[in-house]
């Protein structure tokens, strides 16, 4: 049984949107989606390409040359994406670091950056987890200290999305240790040296290197570095949002925003997997007849069609929430957490579907199930999305 994809949020604007990301995505993500894999990233010219069409920074206000949209527009991209299987344009990430320079930077950090985000001049990413700092922020060991008009930062980082081709990068560092989650601040780090460096441009920031990029089980297209800051000099005004000790409110006031994507494109990877394993069925001959015909098969895709037609109208009602500003942390969790945690079982089943096909890699299901597990670890894991849920009973 097909399943119906429409959405309570859209409107004839978001599906015109709808077809240009879909085209975009089949004409110039799909092809490359397999060299990609294998050398661990997308390149900058995708990145660029994305930009020029108007597929990054929907929901930024065109003052500063997003596309002056909500998140809706955001969520057409991320379903698009996640609905094919393709992670190596972490456009989610890039969206993510793009709002905290909205809702939390000066006007002047604002005006500088997010117009070069819009066109994909800059990738960016934001570098919070460390060897021996995961969930647990406060525990972050990199340290930024003020030395006249600057900061000096010392530390390093691991499993940075978008790391490899990041030109902006958000470093969650310790201000003052001595104060815990109060020390805590963000600072904006240009990857490569620009003109406020007196230093040509073109070639990496001084005491900054990226490490190798990781070798993960899934998302082998998505570039997931080291990072190390050896003495990298930043200009004082590079402080996010201008005042120290602000980096633990600026990283919890946007959890719903970046909790609500994951739970998103986790539905439209069901709704992709579904319609694939939907065809394969169908296609798929064993005892002289299509395994689409015996009763298990039929129960499993309707047990699958039940789930994401539950979770969509779920999942709706938040995107609703959040463009009307009353998507809270707890609700956000609970998308992330069922979402996530779906999107698994779901997976699991549809490969059981696929026989010995669902484990070679050619097959999207396939893809989509390595892919997936890493979507109840990120973002905030499963253990602390119910903690954070519980806390609010």
């Amino acid at each position: 049984m097909p399943l119906s994809f429409t959405r309570s949020w859209s409107n004839e604007e978001l599906e015109a949107l709808r077809a240009t990301a879909a085209r975009f995505i089949e004409t110039e993500m799909q092809p490359q989606d397999a060299a990609a894999r294998q050398r661990g990233h997308v390149g900058h010219a995708l990145w660029r390409r994305a930009g020029a069409l108007g597929l990054l920074c929907t929901d930024i206000p065109e003052a500063y040359g997003g596309g002056g949209g909500d998140f809706r527009h955001e969520a057409v991209i991320h379903e698009e994406m996640a609905r094919r299987g393709l992670t190596g344009l972490s456009n989610s990430v890039h969206s993510i670091v793009a709002h905290y320079l909205l809702n939390h930077g000066t006007e002047a950090q604002k005006r500088q950056y997010l117009p070069r985000m819009a066109r994909g001049e800059l990738v960016g990413a934001i570098a919070m987890t460390e060897p021996g700092a995961g969930s647990d922020l406060q525990g972050v060991r990199t340290r930024a200290t003020r030395d006249g008009d600057s900061y000096v930062i010392e530390g390093s980082k691991t499993f940075i999305t978008n790391g490899y081709l990041a030109g902006l990068i958000l470093v969650v560092c310790k201000t003052d240790p001595s104060q815990g989650a109060r020390g805590t601040s963000i600072l904006i780090v240009e990857t490569e040296r620009g003109p406020k460096d007196d230093e040509e441009g073109g070639m990496h920031r001084a005491g900054f290197q990226v490490g190798r990029v990781l070798d993960k089980m899934g998302m082998k297209a998505q570039d997931t570095s080291e990072l190390f800051f050896d003495g990298v000099r930043v200009p004082a005004d590079s402080l996010l949002g201008g005042r120290e000790g602000q980096g633990f409110f600026q990283l919890m006031g946007d959890l719903p925003y970046e909790r609500l994507i994951i739970g998103l494109s986790a539905l439209a990877c069901m709704e992709g997997a579904y319609e694939a394993t939907l065809a394969y069925v169908r296609e798929r001959q064993a005892f002289g007849k299509p395994i689409a015909e015996f009763q298990n098969t039929r129960f499993k895709l309707a047990e699958v069609a039940t789930q994401i037609q539950v979770g969509r109208a779920f999942i709706d009602r938040c995107v609703e929430q959040l463009v009307a500003g009353q998507l809270d942390t707890a609700t956000a969790s609970m998308a992330k957490l069922w979402g996530s945690e779906a999107q698994g079982r779901v997976l699991d089943e549809l490969v059981q579907l696929h026989g010995g096909y669902g484990f070679m890699n050619e097959y999207l299901v396939t893809r989509m199930y390595a892919d997936a597990r890493v979507q109840r670890i990120y973002g905030g894991t499963s253990e602390i999305m119910k903690e954070v849920i519980a806390r609010a009973l």
